[in-house]
């Protein structure tokens, strides 16, 4: 095996991609949802779903859950979630609390002035440590839509206070090996100011929770232009980086597949994390993406195998190398050993492991071929014809 193939090998046994159970279900814009037939409508469904993606890749043994859309009844559908582990080999993956779809949080949830609000949602939170517990998940994933959108309607001050104390309500409860992954967003849909609009406001938020509280980056949901890479940097740094949810933009939050629009932005992302094997080893990297004009089983593989080629790309960078360049200030060649690494052609090698592993060269081909979307769409189309045009 020559030393290309060892170190591309080591890196594709080392990664682990979630998927997300929501998309496979229909999905939309906030003008209206496009169906599509195959779509998962259930559960059960989207184990299914997520298992031949695994059974293709070999790289995503975990499905991430929303508890609103995939347990509505709490802790009681945690059974259900068990049985549908041992029957598709897929392992239930982060816990995702619903904390901007209740009518209740039209002006907050755990930053709601009103305190039964807040009561309300700190209680689904608390239920979402337990349902993590009960299924075995490391890690519980929060996203706030709480914000404002005119200036002097809310009290910022006041909203960070109230924040702070929920989530060291939550932190209190999580297991000794469980994470709460603490995610941040500019805007959207709060316009005017969002209560964790940032990474350093989710840094300072995961450290008044408690050690257990960690930094969860979404790729979209920065502003144009802005260095990811650095980001990552400084939590690395921190001993705050948590994971990822792995999407692509052009503008702003536009939820494209990975790699689509910027792949070398991914590829320095992933360079930076291969420099600290440490914090590599805990980082969670999960995929949450809006498939509305894209088949979601295709999209789902091809993110996948995108997400295989950049990693094995950002693994073949000679760090050595590139460390005394750097401290040498030799700009060009530092340059250059960086790019030698994402313009390698890693393909090949991607394909010879996964041969050895007895997955499908070509996993999108082998999708395609092999009749599963085909099944799916007949046996779901009639039901999702009649679905209503709401988000779910």
């Amino acid at each position: 095996m020559s030393e290309h193939q060892e170190r591309v090998s080591r890196a594709l046994d080392s990664l682990r991609v979630e998927l997300p159970s929501w998309g496979f279900a229909n999905t939309g814009t906030r003008f209206g949802k496009y169906l599509q037939a195959e779509a998962a409508t259930t559960i059960e469904e989207k184990f299914a779903d997520a298992a031949e993606v695994h059974a293709l890749t070999g790289a995503t043994p975990t499905l991430a859950l929303h508890v609103m859309w995939d347990l509505p009844g709490g802790l009681r559908d945690t059974r259900k979630i068990l049985d549908l582990e041992e029957e598709h080999g897929v392992r239930a993956g982060s816990i995702n609390p619903n904390l901007f779809e209740r009518q209740e949080y039209k002006f907050g949830s755990v930053c709601n002035p009103d305190p039964g609000v807040r009561r309300m949602a700190l209680d689904h939170l608390l239920e979402s440590v337990e349902i993590a517990k009960a299924l075995r998940s490391r890690d519980v994933s929060l996203w706030l839509a709480d914000g404002s959108n005119y200036p002097g309607t809310q009290s910022m001050r006041r909203r960070i206070d109230w924040m702070a104390e929920a989530l060291r309500q939550v932190h209190g409860e999580l297991g000794a090996d469980q994470r709460l992954l603490v995610e941040y967003k500019p805007f959207e849909p709060a316009f005017y100011h969002t209560d964790l609009g940032d990474w350093g406001m989710a840094l300072l938020m995961a450290r008044q929770a408690g050690e257990k509280a960690v930094v969860l980056v979404d790729t979209g949901h920065h502003y144009a232009g802005q260095n990811i890479e650095q980001i990552v940097v400084w939590l690395l740094r921190e001993k705050r980086l948590g994971g990822f949810h792995f999407n692509d933009r052009r503008y702003a939050d536009d939820d494209l597949t990975l790699g689509s629009i910027d792949p070398y932005q991914i590829f320095r992302i992933f360079h930076e994390l291969l420099s600290d094997s440490e914090a590599l080893a805990t980082t969670a990297f999960m995929i949450d993406q809006s498939h509305n004009l894209k088949g979601k089983m295709e999209a789902m593989v091809q993110t996948v195998c995108t997400a295989q080629e950049i990693f094995t790309k950002a693994a073949l960078v000679d760090r050595e190398r590139l460390a005394a360049l750097q401290d040498e200030c030799r700009l060009v060649e530092a340059e250059e050993c960086l790019r030698q690494g994402f313009w390698f052609d890693v393909r090949p090698l991607v394909r010879e492991w996964r041969v050895a592993r007895g997955l499908p060269e070509d996993p999108l081909a082998a999708l395609r071929a092999g009749g599963y979307v085909e099944r799916i769409r007949s046996e779901r189309g009639a039901r999702n014809a009649q679905s209503v045009s709401s988000y779910a």
